[in-house]
């Protein structure tokens, strides 16, 4: 570990509100995160390099615990998990939202209680549904009617496994058609205009293996607007008081999901947590009033609004090429570390670290190394107009759905995530080596 000694000054200018609370300017053109200097990581651990607050992390977890006191708050893993983040994310007291046998298994092998943790996944496999059986998961959420029965006969006649079921309100939300779930024409869930979900869960009844506790639905994801989960919570309590009037059930447990929005660039808008907090509550309460059913318990599965404006990611300039009217400047990253430009047409907001320039601002699109011509990691950002190779970039809010998707493309090898806080920087996650990659490769 090292320790750093930088000055608490905090910068205000506009263009670092995207950056963890953390980032002071020790000096004009260097930026610290977690008292720790950027050029200092990328010259200590190399490029490309993942940068992830700790402190910011375990902050952004008790907003949630304090915006949502009555509720239980699960972190999402899909948006990025290692065993460092599931000790933090179990210290601050949130549960944990997963999608496969691996991301159970590697936070449960990390000491987190599986009584705390969800499982999701429109097609689980019998891996998935035996791993969570055998670590006793706290929840198992249902998301099609032919999972009802191979889930009964996993848990057998003698045993008992708390589900949900993820519902499907019918509802247009989330920042980019590929993001959004809560419409009736995607993968996941059931539906309730159609009387699907309602079919479904009476089988679920059924089975007396299976404890129902309540009902789950996921509209999308980078929602920055509260309507759409006001008008989730009307239409699943609509569900819930036909389901008590159908079986008089009465179910404890409402998930109304994740998929809140952050702010990637200075100005772009984000979802207001403690408005969002204070309206659901009041619409949760009178929804049910009018439905005559009491209050259940709400489940909230925040991820990239916990770990994404915790992270930055840094590249090094290995090219710039003036091409007509545009400049690409080209790093040594790219699509295998960060693939959500893409897929989703994501921007970012790259800085220059390292050095002060002088130079006046040009426009330039941030490219990555790979070989394709999508390999494109900002469009038309501005940067000094004298950057140049062995320069420093980087890009803030990368903790969310970067490490976690990257790839083997181009076997370029995924990059380290180093931990800041305090002054200190330490390595939770190694760089993938080529050593890593030959030993996989088993066939001649």
């Amino acid at each position: 570990m090292t320790t750093v000694h930088v000055p608490a000054s905090r910068p205000t200018a506009a263009d670092l509100s995207v950056w963890p609370a953390s980032t002071t300017e020790p000096a004009r053109g260097d930026l610290a995160v977690g008292g720790v200097p950027l050029t200092e990581i990328a010259d200590r651990f190399s490029t490309p390099v993942y940068v992830l607050d700790e402190a910011e992390v375990r902050e952004r977890c008790r907003t949630y615990r304090d915006a949502f006191p009555e509720a239980d708050i699960l972190y999402a893993a899909k948006a990025f998990l290692c065993r460092a983040m599931a000790h933090w994310i179990d210290e601050e007291g949130l549960g944990l939202d997963v999608c496969s046998a691996g991301e159970l298994e590697l936070a449960v092998t990390t000491g987190f209680p599986p009584d705390r943790i969800v499982l999701h996944g429109n097609a689980k496999s019998p891996r998935d549904l035996d791993t969570a059986l055998r670590l006793g998961v706290g929840r198992i959420v249902i998301d099609s009617p032919s999972e009802i029965a191979r889930l009964a006969a996993a848990v057998g006649p003698d045993g008992h496994q708390k589900v949900m079921v993820r519902v499907v309100p019918g509802i247009s939300a989330g920042g980019h058609a590929k993001i959004r779930t809560g419409t009736d024409d995607q993968k996941f869930g059931l539906p309730i205009a159609d009387g699907y979900a309602q079919h479904a869960i009476a089988r679920i009844l059924g089975q007396p293996q299976l404890r129902l506790t309540g009902l789950h639905c996921h509209l999308g994801s980078q929602i920055t607007s509260v309507k759409p989960y006001l008008v989730a919570v009307r239409r699943v309590v609509g569900l819930m008081m036909r389901l008590h009037e159908q079986h008089g059930l009465v179910l404890p447990e409402l998930d109304l999901g994740g998929g809140h929005g952050i702010a990637y660039r200075p100005g772009e808008p984000a979802l207001d947590l403690t408005t969002l907090a204070g309206r659901v509550r009041a619409e949760l309460a009178d929804a049910c009033a009018t439905a005559g059913l009491p209050v259940p318990r709400l489940v909230i599965e925040p991820g990239r609004a916990v770990v994404g404006p915790a992270g930055v990611a840094l590249y090094r300039v290995l090219a710039v090429k003036h091409t007509g009217r545009h400049v690409f400047v080209a790093v040594d990253g790219g699509m295998s570390d960060n693939p959500r430009p893409a897929l989703y047409g994501v921007r970012y907001a790259p800085r220059l670290v390292g050095r002060r320039s002088t130079a006046a601002p040009a426009g330039v699109t941030v490219v990555g190394r790979h070989c394709e011509a999508g390999d494109v990691l900002a469009s038309d950002v501005e940067l000094p107009g004298d950057v140049r190779p062995g320069d420093l970039l980087a890009v803030p809010v990368a903790g969310a759905y970067q490490l976690a998707m990257a790839s083997g493309y181009n076997l370029v090898g995924r990059p380290p995530l180093v931990a800041v806080r305090d002054g200190r920087a330490r390595l939770l996650v190694r760089r993938e080596s080529l050593e890593d990659i030959r030993r996989r490769d088993v066939g001649l």
